[in-house]
């Protein structure tokens, strides 16, 4: 089994805050990873660490069999990782597809803008939203514009995808949409890590799952065992029958 990712103690402080302590995980090729925790574990300061925004205090990141510790974000889009954020942040000042060509200029692949056109246009179609691709980005719903950010990511070729909430503030069936075009990220394989307090969702689509408290690694598994382990239940989850539930297929 090829390990895509290592992270290897990764401690993260601001002033006297500590964000996270000591986290470290495995990440084979073409799984997904689910990452959950209470608002504040620390999860996205996590995904800040590994793609480059924040310096660890303590720790190294491997991708690819490189210790790319200290890369900044262009680097690690240029070594094959892309990410979503929590916020959209589309350029609304430039249309659909134009934001998606943003990221084939400035991914992995470097394409020039005749081909970053091919790909935004391949790219938009597989998220759906290829009807939208000559408005403004400003124009979408949020349900869109969340289809828009990941289409952004994928145009940059990544070999690793990390999504920050992805399916927050969207209902039942563009959470289903949604989904889908998870599982089929990652049948085109691409390996995902997923942040998301969608619980049933994330149980689901997910092959292991870590969860974070208070920036402290409290557990790791499959979503079986996350769903039944009971630090988790105490810290997170709450109620003792919802392994049950979440656990259950739609």
């Amino acid at each position: 089994m090829t390990m895509l990712l290592q992270v290897e103690g990764i401690t993260k402080r601001f002033g006297g805050l500590q964000a996270l302590t000591k986290v470290t995980f495995d990440l084979p090729e073409g799984q997904i990873l689910g990452l959950i925790g209470p608002n504040g574990a620390g999860k996205t300061t996590l995904f800040n660490v590994i793609n480059g925004i924040y310096a660890a205090d303590e720790g190294r990141v491997h991708f690819r069999n490189k210790n790319v510790t200290g890369y900044k974000p262009y680097e690690m889009a240029r070594q094959g990782l892309a990410r979503t954020h929590q916020i959209v942040r589309p350029l609304n000042e430039l249309t659909v597809r134009e934001n998606v060509m943003a990221g084939a200029c400035f991914g992995r692949e470097n394409h020039g803008l005749g081909e970053a056109t091919k790909i935004a246009n391949e790219v938009l179609a597989f998220v759906k939203l290829d009807g939208k691709a000559d408005q403004l980005a400003s124009s979408l719903n949020v349900a869109q514009k969340k289809r828009l950010e990941m289409a952004r990511a994928l145009a940059a070729r990544p070999y690793l995808l990390l999504l920050d909430e992805v399916l927050a503030g969207l209902n039942p069936s563009e959470i289903a949409s949604m989904v889908e075009i998870v599982k089929n990220i990652r049948e085109q394989g691409v390996t995902i890590i997923m942040i998301e307090h969608v619980m049933k969702a994330v149980m689901n689509v997910s092959d292991r799952i870590i969860v974070l408290d208070y920036g402290q690694q409290i557990a790791e598994g499959t979503p079986q065992e996350i769903a039944n382990d009971p630090k988790v239940i105490e810290a997170y989850l709450g109620d003792p029958k919802l392994a049950e539930k979440l656990m259950e297929e739609d």
